[in-house]
């Protein structure tokens, strides 16, 4: 057997790439496959660097990349530089652009965007509304090194054979140009019985649809939530103060009278020290006034100031003495004590009446939501209330609405939100107070399209200012 094996040259090797993308062409599904066919494939025809198709005045699609952001750098200045090609460039031919084609401001940037060698593609019959849906644009490719002839006559034949594909594709007549004459003929009855039973079925369904837009449904919203106390007992600081000791820690159970702070006593003991002494020399004073008055009158005249001083004195001694009583917070009821890290109190100075810490029932919760003011939708008292919590989110609570706040508030996170009361109902054995979830608000009953489009068209209005 004679082996008649000869090199496959240049010529054949671009033929064959020619041939390859025509069949990728044909074979591509939709137009944005085809558009990345032309930017990406092409470099089998003819090796490149950066690849830009400019469509309908728009870059449509870069090299390398899965969508164009319109607002980038590189796309404004592609943009600006395809207008201007357009405008200067035959729309028939491909022809070499070097950064010498473009006006000053866009050539300063040529270095920074593209190498310095590119060919520009006119996509044949281009322009809007060109007879059997042509696209209006040109293609761009750049590379280091300069275009031959050769290469711009086979990137030319590409770029047809891309544009007559593209067309058939805006028309979606591709399956029609393939199928023969022939077959139409056999199976028209076929077809026309089948695209009158397919346009009847498209009726009635569009028809279903509508009817499904005006389903009445319950208009729900959805808020983050947690479960808080149900009329819990304020502990608040009874003086003026520095909190020396925490008898208890974050959620234990304590009883009625139970210590749970107590203050520094050592200035309130060192000031009622300081008033006994004095009380205990008036009172000294006072005695010896009354033994001279049974002899001396004018020691008799100062009895009534030594009295009035004794007195005051009294008084003083008896208030240091509450003070030092009430250094020492109890429970006021049985329950479990609800603060936070007992090491940020200790040392704290206290005014008289500040929020030291709860003690309530863990069993006695409700329900406490705050709805962002975009889903503030009329809520009546008693609302249905759902809490799913994310402890336990496949049994979820049910509650009714309490009540709902006029007026919205800052939240830690820095968004306003109207804050929701809701009772639960039942008993369940999971509720404990800190569980936090999310709640679903159950409104008035509305349609389906309203339901869908509500968020959509108040976001609208918003961006319009309507």
């Amino acid at each position: 057997m004679l082996d008649d094996v000869r090199p496959v040259s240049a010529e054949t090797e671009a033929l064959a790439a020619l041939l390859h993308l025509g069949k990728r062409a044909r074979q591509a599904r939709d137009r944005a496959e085809l558009a990345f066919v032309l930017v990406n494939e092409t470099h089998g025809l003819a090796p490149y660097r950066q690849a830009a198709l400019w469509l309908d005045g728009r870059v449509h699609t870069l090299s390398g990349v899965v969508s164009v952001e319109a607002n980038i750098p590189y796309v404004q200045w592609l943009e600006a530089i395809f207008r201007h090609l357009d405008r200067t460039q035959s729309r028939e031919s491909p022809r070499s652009i070097e950064a010498g084609d473009l006006p000053i401001d866009g050539a300063a940037q040529w270095g920074e965007w593209l190498p310095p060698e590119a060919l520009w593609l006119p996509l044949q019959g281009s322009g809007k509304g060109a007879p059997g849906g042509a696209p209006g644009g040109a293609l761009l490719l750049a590379r280091s090194h300069p275009w031959t002839q050769a290469e711009a006559d086979l990137a030319a034949e590409w770029a047809a054979t891309w544009a007559h594909a593209w067309a058939l594709h805006q028309r979606g007549g591709l399956w029609r140009r393939h199928s023969g004459s022939g077959d139409k003929a056999r199976s028209s009855s076929g077809r026309g019985r089948f695209l009158r039973w397919v346009g009847s079925l498209k009726l009635w369904a569009a028809a279903a649809a509508i009817c499904t837009l005006f389903i009445p449904v319950k208009l729900t919203v959805l808020a983050p939530a947690e479960l808080v106390p149900l009329a819990p007992s304020i502990v608040r600081s009874p003086l003026d103060g520095v909190i020396d000791s925490i008898a208890v820690i974050p959620g234990q159970r304590v009883k009625a009278n139970d210590p749970l702070f107590t203050f520094d006593r050592t200035s309130v003991a060192s000031k009622l020290l300081i008033a006994e002494k004095a009380l205990e020399t008036v009172r000294t004073e006072y005695r010896q006034r009354a033994q001279q008055a049974l002899f001396d009158e004018q020691s008799k005249s100062h009895l009534a100031v030594l009295q009035g001083q004794v007195a005051e004195k009294s008084v003083e001694v008896d208030y240091l003495r509450s003070l030092e009583s009430r250094s020492i917070v109890t429970a006021p009821r049985d329950g479990i004590a609800l603060f936070d890290d007992p090491t940020e109190w200790i040392g704290r100075p206290l005014v008289t009446g500040e929020r030291v810490m709860m003690v309530a029932d863990e069993k006695q919760v409700e329900v406490e939501a705050w709805l962002a003011p975009a889903n503030a939708v009329p809520l009546p008292s008693g609302a249905p209330v759902t809490l799913y919590l994310n402890a336990d989110p496949l049994q979820p609570l049910s509650a009714s609405l309490r009540y709902i706040a006029h007026e919205a508030v800052r939240r830690p996170d820095g968004h306003y939100a109207y804050r929701v009361r809701a009772t639960l109902t039942g008993e369940p054995q999971t509720a404990r107070t800190g569980l936090k979830g999310t709640a679903k608000l159950e409104g008035e009953q509305v349609p389906l399209v309203y339901w869908a489009l509500r968020r959509p068209f108040a976001d609208a209005r918003a961006w319009l200012g309507l």
